[in-house]
């Protein structure tokens, strides 16, 4: 109707436009001279109005004729049965596109051309969404086809040449078995070690003992998903088999450990902490797992992750701190810390449960068999008792994983070899100054130090890509609906919807600001590492984009909240991270293990069994009110996924 209305204006005007012309003409002759001048000069400005305004009608004319047809043409004969078709097939103009646009910001195209992006969009683009989906995207997770667009957090530009070489092992003398299994349980990595080499302790024994501590705390935690009790002791029998014929794999030979369930173990679920997931088999071996096998270690549990990483609310509960029983840890690694501790995500949960742990730089471990949220911001590394137990575990997991395009055989120098007197750390504001005075004191040059950097979108950039990362990877999850079951609606389901209309072109633009934030990190990093708080948001967004390694490390206690009137001995932990530049994760290893080498907070035991006079741990049913009687709790050394702590 409209339509029908502009044409006819548009002929009656241009009907008058005629008419006045021809009449203003017959008159001339009539006029003298100068009131002709007069008239033909206003008549002449007149017809230039009209022309202008004529051929605007005309203009606005052919532009909705056109805007018409292609609308004409998108409701004519369309599948019934496919919902993009049905859509375009009752649009009528760009009105209803145009809302779209603006949740894509790129309202700024005119009718006819959102139209042709429409028509675009049906006939070429869609089509080829359709087909990668099919090639790709059937299964979630993100344990196959990995993207070949790869980041590389290097700065200097050194390759390794061949094989990595491995870290030195300092040797222990004089390490004599404790009698309580409970003194056995807090020993670091080379104490244990020792014991076993020297056959003061069996594998097995050892695994009985951290088996049964997992299970002995099954009420208070909600740590551990399964325990592997079988294949424990299998490859507990193993490792005293080898070491009877003489053969000694290494400082992790016999020695007990967890794997965050995010890790792929053949015979044992991997759930990654999801309803949806929770009876999910892979039969594929993960590349950490196979070096950890290989190291002679022994799995005794897969490791609580909050659902799909997110987080620590899992389909089993939520994982509690042992340092506090009733506060929940944050991070999706609660399982691993809280286990370490007691028997993100690694910043948080370390910090949180006051445990020793380390970051190390992106692309050092391999993934495969992992499941995946960023494939440019997903890093593995380990949650100890100690520094030097971090850099026994990350010299075995270390190098090239063929089926990892971003892991590499990566140049590190020795920790144990690093003389920290040539290195100058700084502090931040943050920092805990017992690290830096504890350093000083051992020669260090500490000097007062800020991180500059002019992007002022970090935790926007990392927010934006995370969200398009783990959306690609479960993909499949959404569009089938199983994102209305998910554990913490308010986790998630929203931001992988909202990732769901992220154009292309801002995901791009969004790597290019990352570019610009690691040049200018790289450019102000101007001392050998520097200390500051692990837990500050937008430095652990920035550490992740860049890709840089940091260390965890215990730096004390405080008293909790709301404590209980008198006598109770939980508390709250009191960490601080010590980050180096990407592919210098000795340096931040060799400064921790200084830290540690005269500070005892590292050994402290968090009270689970002993919390004080007038304090108790709550009931089973007070702290567990969603429990799985296969599952169980508690636990020592824990090796898991890093994602982004959160």
């Amino acid at each position: 109707m409209l339509l029908l209305k502009m044409t006819r204006t548009c002929f009656v005007m241009t009907a008058l436009f005629l008419f006045l012309s021809v009449y203003s003409a017959s008159l001339w002759p009539l006029l003298p001279s100068k009131q002709l001048a007069q008239q033909h000069h206003l008549l002449n400005a007149s017809y230039t109005k009209m022309v202008h305004t004529n051929k605007r009608f005309w203009e606005m004319l052919c532009q909705k004729v056109r805007v018409y047809s292609q609308a004409v043409m998108y409701s004519g004969k369309h599948n019934h049965n496919d919902p993009v078709e049905c859509c375009l097939g009752k649009i009528k103009d760009a009105s209803q596109l145009r809302q779209a646009f603006k949740l894509l910001d790129a309202d700024f195209f005119n009718d006819s051309k959102i139209l042709e992006m429409a028509k675009g969009a049906k006939e070429l683009n869609i089509p080829i969404y359709r087909a990668n989906r099919k090639l790709v995207a059937r299964e979630n997770g993100g344990l196959h086809d990995p993207s070949v667009l790869v980041f590389n957090p290097e700065w200097t530009g050194e390759e390794a040449q061949g094989a990595p070489k491995r870290f030195s092992c300092p040797t222990l003398s004089g390490i004599q078995k404790p009698e309580r299994d409970e003194d056995i349980a807090f020993m670091n990595v080379l104490e244990l070690g020792h014991l076993i080499q020297t056959k003061q302790i069996t594998s097995q024994e050892l695994t009985r003992i951290f088996l049964h501590r997992l299970k002995k705390y099954n009420h208070v935690l909600e740590s551990v998903v399964s325990v592997t009790e079988e294949l424990a002791y299998d490859q507990a029998k193993r490792a005293d088999e080898l070491l009877g014929q003489g053969i000694y794999l290494g400082p992790l030979h016999g020695i007990p450990y967890g794997l965050k369930d995010i890790i792929a173990v053949p015979g044992y679920k991997t759930t990654w902490g999801s309803e949806t997931f929770k009876d999910q088999v892979l039969n594929m071996e993960a590349w950490v797992y196979k070096r950890l096998k290989s190291a002679g270690a022994v799995l005794v549990g897969k490791l609580v992750t909050g659902s799909l990483a997110y987080d620590s609310i899992w389909f089993g509960g939520r994982t509690r701190n042992p340092w506090n029983i009733e506060e929940f840890i944050t991070g999706s690694s609660a399982g691993p810390a809280a286990c370490t501790s007691a028997a993100g995500s690694i910043t948080y949960p370390a910090a949180r449960c006051g445990v020793t742990a380390l970051r190390p730089t992106f692309g050092t471990v391999g993934r495969t068999g992992v499941m995946s949220i960023s494939e440019s911001l997903d890093k593995l590394g380990p949650f100890c008792r100690t520094a030097a137990d971090c850099a026994f575990i990350l010299d075995v997991i270390r190098g090239k994983d063929p089926d990892d395009l971003s892991s590499k055989d990566i140049t590190l120098h020795d920790p144990f070899s690093v003389d920290i007197t040539k290195l100058t750390v700084g502090y931040l504001e943050d920092a805990e100054m017992e690290v830096v005075q504890v350093l000083q004191l051992m020669g260090v040059n500490v000097v007062q130090f800020k991180l500059n950097y002019t992007v002022d979108s970090v935790q926007g950039i990392l927010n934006l890509m995370m969200d398009v990362d783990m959306l690609a990877h479960f993909d499949e999850w959404q569009r089938s609906g199983q994102d209305d079951v998910y554990e913490a609606q308010d986790k998630w389901p929203p931001e992988l919807r909202r990732a769901r209309i992220v154009p292309a072109v801002d995901y791009l633009q969004a790597q290019r600001a990352r570019g610009k934030l690691i040049q200018e990190v790289r450019g102000n990093f101007t001392v050998d590492a520097f200390i500051g708080n692990a837990t500050d948001w937008e430095r652990v967004c920035m550490g992740n984009l860049v890709g840089m390694p940091v260390i965890v490390v215990p730096t004390g206690f405080k008293s909790i909240s709301d404590p209980p009137p008198a006598n109770s001995r939980r508390r709250t932990t009191i960490t601080t991270g010590i980050y180096a530049p990407p592919q210098h994760d000795h340096i931040a290893l060799a400064l921790a293990m200084a830290y540690q080498s005269v500070t005892d907070h590292h050994k402290q035991r968090p009270p689970i069994d002993d919390l004080g006079p007038d304090d108790s741990i709550p009931s089973h049913s007070e702290l567990c009110t969603h429990q799985d009687n296969s599952v169980f709790k508690g636990f020592q050394d824990a090796v898991e996924l890093e994602i982004l702590e959160l």
